[in-house]
């Protein structure tokens, strides 16, 4: 029965795989087209004043990612009692109605609230994290979480462009109309071409209930996940807190051209670019070395380039490092996955991986709040040095904790899977 089970796991997970990196790089891609017209959107449904203009874009930008972090580890249990294809199915079907409404509002309350509804009725991207981390073979899952990573880089990446070049062609409503379209599509695929294997619907028996609690009351396994969670949400806090300054930091440097707002978007957009390159590749690598050292390998190569960053004359020099730390972040979200997965049972995996999406989005929230408050007080160059320190924390904390594992491991028969 395990044989015909893992050939059936074996014949599904890839093309799960690619439907899942489709899905999630229509949805991100909608969600973040929005941003270099929402201003104008905002304008045209009726606010004239400047700062009421700039408040309603701050709102409006923010209310998905608030709700979407809350609903995160809700939906993540839900996939764990009735499976991730429906949860995907869901969060498809919904954000495609929503995002058309997006396109027939009168007013930027209803805007607002359509905002605040698609990170509740949304979450594809981080559902189809939890059904590519438990679908696939264990020895391919930092492969296979890494290119999904990727598709999720290359939605956040042409997002933006997509949205600054469409609206001018289309009009912004139908730009709306269009992105639903696709994720419409999304749905489709994710409805007829996704197939979970080796899942049971589980009720809320006191015998489940108890092998939730058996896993938060084992210290290797809980060690290890909240080391991850807090990781997760490191990265992110140091990633955000550098990004708001972006701008302002290219205007000090010896630069090219007098287009800051150019260099500025190479500069961000570099850093996707190259982990999207990388992604892929150093979660196979983890697959081969072990994602724990891959982890502390990432974690003090970020730390190099941003510190480096800090003390960069010229604008080729801040790009180039830019996109050398992209390479390092490539393959952080992709380990930390991976070693969640690893540590729980398929029981929770939803659960547990919706905290971690949870711990992002805190990490979103407080890292450009902290770079701001740094940057008044000390200056631009410390935000740098700040998230430098961060990352070269959270290398030492995982080596810490990878040297007590090969201790518990000396003293066991069997070693501790990796």
């Amino acid at each position: 029965m395990q044989t015909i089970q893992e050939e059936s796991q074996e014949e599904h997970w890839k093309r799960n795989l690619y439907v899942c990196v489709f899905g999630s790089f229509t949805t991100l891609m909608a969600m973040t087209l929005v941003l270099p017209f929402l201003p104008i959107y905002i304008e045209q449904l009726g606010e004239t004043d400047p700062e009421s203009i700039i408040r309603w874009s701050g709102y409006a930008f923010s209310a998905t990612f608030l709700t979407a972090g809350l609903m995160a580890p809700v939906w993540g249990k839900f996939a764990d009692h009735y499976g991730r294809k429906p949860i995907l199915i869901r969060a498809s079907l919904g954000m495609a109605f929503s995002i058309a409404l997006m396109g027939m509002v009168s007013n930027v309350q209803e805007l607002f609230g359509l905002r605040l509804l698609i990170g509740i009725l949304g979450g594809y991207a981080s559902g189809a994290t939890i059904l590519v981390a438990t679908q696939t073979p264990k020895a391919h899952t930092g492969w296979a979480v890494g290119t999904h990573a990727a598709g999720m880089l290359a939605g956040n990446l042409l997002g933006p462009l997509v949205g600054g070049l469409l609206p001018g062609y289309i009009g912004i409503r139908n730009t709306f109309f269009l992105a639903a379209s696709v994720i419409f599509i999304a749905f489709l695929a994710t409805a007829f071409l996704i197939k979970e294997t080796n899942f049971k619907r589980k009720t809320a028996t006191s015998q489940n209930v108890n092998q939730g609690e058996g896993f938060w009351q084992n210290a290797p396994s809980r060690n290890m996940v909240l080391l991850m969670l807090g990781c997760a949400s490191l990265l992110m806090f140091a990633n955000y807190s550098v990004e708001p300054i972006i701008t302002l930091y290219m205007a000090s440097l010896h630069t090219l051209t007098q287009n800051i707002p150019l260099l500025a978007g190479i500069a961000i957009s570099v850093t996707a670019f190259g982990s999207l390159l990388g992604s892929a590749r150093i979660g196979r690598l983890g697959d081969q070395k072990g994602h724990l050292c891959v982890l502390v390998a990432c974690f003090l190569f970020t730390a190099l380039t941003l510190l480096l960053q800090a003390f960069a004359w010229a604008d080729w020099q801040f790009i180039a490092l830019r996109f050398l730390m992209g390479i390092g972040l490539s393959g952080l979200m992709p380990a930390i996955t991976a070693l969640i997965r690893h540590n729980v049972s398929g029981h929770i995996a939803g659960t547990v991986l919706g905290y971690s999406t949870s711990a992002q989005y805190l990490g979103m929230v407080l890292g450009p709040v902290a770079g701001g408050m740094v940057a008044n007080l000390y200056g631009m160059t410390a935000v740098f040095i700040m998230t430098a320190g961060i990352m070269a924390t959270a290398a030492l904390l995982i080596g810490i904790s990878r040297k007590r594992q090969h201790k518990v491991a000396s003293h066991l028969i069997n070693p501790i899977n990796r």
